[in-house]
């Protein structure tokens, strides 16, 4: 995952359990299932389920996380502000990013 992007998930988590699992994330690239979505896969394509949870900044969503069914994993991650990516010369769509290998 992009070090700046985990970063500003785990402090918008704040003391969430979730913060401490951020910066350990696997990428498994950007979501397939349309050709407009750019959700970033933190677990295999397929993993997600309804359960999300909304990241605010000043009262707007600013990211939204897909959960697994028992809310403890990030599956996924809608970054609908693009500056949270930070400077970088790394992009999915228009930032890039280097995938993990898988554990």
């Amino acid at each position: 995952m992009h070090p700046h992007l985990s970063a500003t998930i785990a402090w918008l988590l704040g003391i969430n359990p979730l913060a401490r699992t951020v910066a350990d994330l696997p990428y498994f690239g950007v979501c397939g299932c349309s050709r407009t979505c750019q959700n970033l896969l933190t677990s295999p394509p397929g993993s997600a389920s309804p359960r999300s949870l909304p990241l605010l900044l000043d009262g707007e969503e600013v990211i939204g996380l897909s959960l697994d069914p028992t809310g403890m994993v990030i599956t996924d991650i809608e970054v609908r502000d693009p500056t949270l990516y930070g400077q970088s010369n790394e992009t999915s769509g228009n930032i890039r990013l280097r995938p993990q290998p898988s554990r």
